[in-house]
């Protein structure tokens, strides 16, 4: 997509959400703030140079694990490609055995002022000694560098040990009045700017739902903002470091403990313990392949107001609204959001409300003689309804 015009990518996602969602009258997709340079999580792989002494730094072929030579990614940060390009001579120069890097990994603040390199390697081996000296006494030097430890194989780019040489090993950023600490690792949008439009849609989808229910919440992207304007959030994240950093986003941000009750686990084991509280609205933010079936099933018996889904795969959102139409809950809005340009993929944020709701909005005023029982009407369609848990 990097060669077609930025207006005409918005119109074309906007088409497949289309499609996705025929019913629904879709509106323009939101742009990201920026075109270019949004992505402040740089992240390069290195290799040996075939037949040379020179090192290659770039991404990985598409299904392959061999890796293209970059000297240039407009859609990282401008800081975060200096340090990296900046790094990789340094490394050159100082002849680190083959073997012995693996990946360089960079975060950004939006604004750029602060970044911190993190350097995964397989050993902590001698001759990164000088490489690394003379990048941080050279003109890039940056807020912060961390060195990990890597020595297995396998698709995670980092491993268990992390050194920290010198300064932070965080950047901060805020998102709709709420400050974070982002680590190169973090479980955080790589675009920020456009984290900041996803932010105001949720909390505008929520409205004035008191009791909010946040699920794969990660690091607290929407418990903070909301927990802010005064409501109560439960949030549930599995992975334990993304926890830990929410911990220390309530404390940054000066929010007390009962404002968000932080739960870490995973989204089908904790449901269970949640199921006896009313919701005004459950927020879900699954990954790629979306909700487990058993998670839909839960969050409809729940009976929330609403239902706000924020779905980074939205063709599988179109498949799993059958079963929340099941679980008596009808889609009523979606929203398309640019998180990165010049790609295919694209975030919808999905606005679920009761399908007794919707019905009531909708139907036509009879007379009150003619009107069909619904009871009767769930009884004969087989409907199965959510009912509140006491």
């Amino acid at each position: 997509m990097p060669d077609v015009p930025y207006a005409m990518q918005l119109r074309r996602k906007r088409e497949r959400l289309q499609t996705w969602f025929p019913d629904l009258t879709i509106g323009q997709v939101v742009a990201s703030p920026r075109e270019w340079g949004f992505r402040h999580k740089v992240a390069f792989a290195f290799a040996p140079q075939t037949g040379s002494a020179d090192l290659v730094m770039g991404h990985f072929q598409v299904g392959s694990q061999r890796v293209i030579r970059i000297d240039e990614c407009p859609v990282h940060s401008v800081r975060g490609n200096h340090l990296a390009f900046a790094l990789r001579d340094a490394l050159m120069r100082g002849r680190v055995p083959p073997g012995i890097l693996r990946h360089v990994l960079i975060r950004t603040s939006d604004d750029e002022r602060e970044a911190v390199v993190m350097l995964v390697v397989t050993a902590n081996h001698p001759s990164l000694r000088g490489p690394v000296r003379a990048f941080l006494e050279g003109p890039e030097r940056p807020d912060g560098f961390l060195l990990n430890i890597h020595d297995r194989p396998g698709p995670y780019m980092v491993g268990p040990t992390t050194l920290r040489l010198t300064g932070r090993g965080h950047v901060r950023d805020e998102v709709h009045d709420a400050v974070f600490q982002i680590a190169p690792t973090a479980f955080f949008q790589t675009n920020v700017g456009a984290a900041r439009v996803l932010v105001s849609t949720v909390l505008a989808s929520v409205g004035a739902a008191r009791e909010v229910l946040d699920l794969y919440a990660g690091s607290g992207l929407f418990s903070l903002p909301l927990a802010m304007r005064g409501a109560r959030v439960v949030s549930v994240e599995e992975n334990k470091q993304a926890v830990s950093d929410a911990h220390e986003n309530l404390r940054l941000n000066r929010l007390p403990a009962e404002a968000v009750r932080l739960i870490a686990a995973r989204t089908e084991d904790a449901l269970g313990r949640l199921s006896r509280r009313a919701w005004d609205a459950v927020i879900l933010d699954p990954p790629r392949q979306g909700c487990a079936p058993r998670v839909i099933e839960v969050v409809c018996a729940l009976a929330p107001s609403r239902v706000v889904y924020v779905s980074c795969q939205p063709e599988r959102l179109a498949d799993e609204r059958a079963q929340f139409a099941r679980g008596g809950y009808a889609l009523t809005q979606v929203t398309g959001i640019d998180m990165f340009p010049h790609t295919d993929h694209l975030e919808a944020v999905a606005v679920l409300t009761p399908a007794s709701t919707v019905k009531e909005r909708t139907r036509e005023p009879r007379r009150r003689d003619t009107r069909p029982d619904p009871s009767r009407l769930d009884r004969r369609r087989g409907a199965p309804g959510c009912r509140r848990s006491t």
